[in-house]
């Protein structure tokens, strides 16, 4: 590690935080090398368009619905305050420590450098898992708009073997499509951001308004279960549609160094992008089970709302707004894409990855690290062509990479409440007191210590239950225990991959 003890930020004068941006980030020893051109929106855009309620609402409501029934709803408030602590203590660090690759930054500095490359490595991997999942996406949004867009024929339901291999084939054109953005230029990446996001915004409360203008039944549905297997057992596994929904608040601090007044900026907008993303999507699955044609002819839990909208507000109103759900689609994916380049670009120039000092370059023109968004969209495409082998990888690449971001979320959380029942600070004594205002950095203040000890202990519990190698949900087909226990598999190999190159670099430090 090169990052020093950083040193109080001055309020700045002149009012655009450029001066004391830059002399905050060499208080950590860090030269300002990615363009630092991003306001408030662009940072609250970056956290939502990771979230992209549109997308992964759309992505997963079928599978919800399909073991939880209408009950499946609850989940969702349930995920969301979970997440609200977590996102509370992740504003405290953002504030102390406005740096990118924020998991892995914040996690070396509450724990180990050990740690925390562990805990960067398995968010890093897990970032390129989700712009997989967030690429194949597609396939639940374009065939329902044109039938044009099912390239090889077949069934497109993502869980037939036609409709797996088109979803490959539209994430691997996507894929090329938002590496083509990340490398052109930082406010090229931050402008398309703004405008999905905006797009999102609008489409998913005009869906929501418009489905709710067609309800076939009462919110009493809601405490009807249904679906499959038990009630307890349904909500848990329910519970994966919320959990896969609300993630990627952080990179709103993973966009830090990029971000003006970044101490004052990032720690709001994490925390407005996960409670307005959170409102949204509630209101989307109510909105999608109260209009719903059916609840009982199995569309529901085979088509989600894609089914939905075309069947309640007709082909030409339900298809527009599905043309904006595809637009929200690839802003998600590319706003996951730049958060995973930017993760790798922070642990690069540290010396700590294979290539480091090619992955830790930047474009002084475009002021965006070339490397790491050409190895995230390759790892992500080559993930996303495992749906060509089985259908069942759409779950599991989906499920694995919530999986493994729930465990990197822990493992920040976790040295933070050592540090709290340690009676130890959050940063440095000679760190900052102020944001780039004069005001008093954000601080939970004396609910810091249950806020984080809930945090962590929710953060355990989702991420045994989105790895546990339940059949019903990994193999469904049963006679591929691969897929029941792919997400234990894949976390087991990352750790000993990690392992393996730690041990390999110590005897061999001619490999970064």
């Amino acid at each position: 590690m090169t990052a020093t003890a950083p040193t109080d930020v001055r309020p700045d004068p002149t009012g655009t935080g450029q001066g004391d941006d830059h002399a905050s980030l060499a208080g950590f020893g860090y030269r300002q090398e990615l363009h630092r051109s991003m306001g408030r929106y662009a940072s609250f855009a970056a956290g939502f368009s990771f979230i992209s309620v549109l997308t992964t609402v759309f992505q997963f409501f079928a599978f919800g619905f399909s073991f939880g029934g209408a009950a499946f709803f609850w989940t969702w408030p349930a995920v969301l305050v979970g997440q609200l602590l977590v996102a509370a203590c992740f504003a405290e660090l953002a504030a102390r420590y406005p740096l990118s690759g924020a998991i892995y930054q914040w996690a070396t500095r509450l724990s180990t450098p050990a740690f925390g490359w562990f805990a960067g490595w398995i968010m890093v991997i897990g970032q390129i898992v989700v712009v997989a999942a967030a690429a194949l996406a597609l396939q639940v949004v374009l065939p329902a708009i044109w039938s044009g867009f099912q390239l090889v024929g077949g069934d497109p339901a993502p869980t037939t073997a036609t409709g797996a291999a088109n979803a490959a084939i539209l994430a691997v054109v996507l894929l090329a499509l938002t590496t083509t953005v990340n490398l052109l230029d930082n406010k090229v990446m931050s402008a398309v951001n703004r405008v999905g996001v905006t797009a999102e915004i609008i489409g998913a409360v005009l869906i929501v308004v418009l489905l709710l203008t067609h309800t076939e039944r009462t919110p009493g549905v809601t405490l009807h279960t249904g679906g499959q297997g038990g009630a307890l057992g349904a909500l848990l596994i329910g519970s994966f549609t919320a959990a896969y929904v609300l993630i990627g608040f952080d990179s709103a601090g993973e966009m830090s160094e990029e971000t003006r007044s970044p101490r004052r900026t990032a720690p709001r907008t994490i925390l407005l992008a996960l409670a307005s993303a959170g409102v949204l999507g509630g209101l989307l699955v109510l909105a999608g089970i109260l209009a719903a044609p059916d609840l009982a002819d199995g569309r529901l839990a085979t088509e989600g709302l894609s089914y939905v909208l075309t069947s309640s507000l007709g082909d030409g109103v339900g298809r527009i707004l599905l043309a904006d759900v595809a637009v929200a689609v690839a802003v998600a994916t590319l706003a996951i894409q730049t958060a995973g380049s930017r993760m790798l670009f922070s642990m690069a120039r540290d010396g700590v990855l294979p290539f480091s000092s090619r992955l830790a370059k930047v474009s002084p023109r475009t002021g965006m690290p070339a490397a790491p968004a050409l190895l995230v969209g390759a790892a992500a495409a080559a993930l996303g062509l495992l749906n060509l082998a089985s259908p069942e990888a759409f779950l599991a690449i989906g499920t694995t990479c919530i999986a493994m971001l729930y465990l990197a979320y822990a493992m920040v959380t976790g040295p933070m409440l050592l540090r709290r029942l340690r009676r130890l600070p959050l940063s440095p004594a000679t760190g900052p007191l102020h944001d780039e205002t004069g005001k008093p950095l954000f601080s939970l203040g004396r609910w810091g210590l249950p806020v984080n000890a809930l945090a962590f202990a929710y953060g355990v519990v989702m991420t045994v239950n989105l790895a546990w190698p339940r059949a019903a949900v990994y193999d469904p087909a049963g006679g591929h225990w691969y897929f029941q226990w792919f997400t234990v598999l894949f976390l087991a190999a990352t750790v000993l991959l990690g392992a393996a190159y730690r041990v390999y670099a110590r005897r061999s430090p001619s490999v970064r």
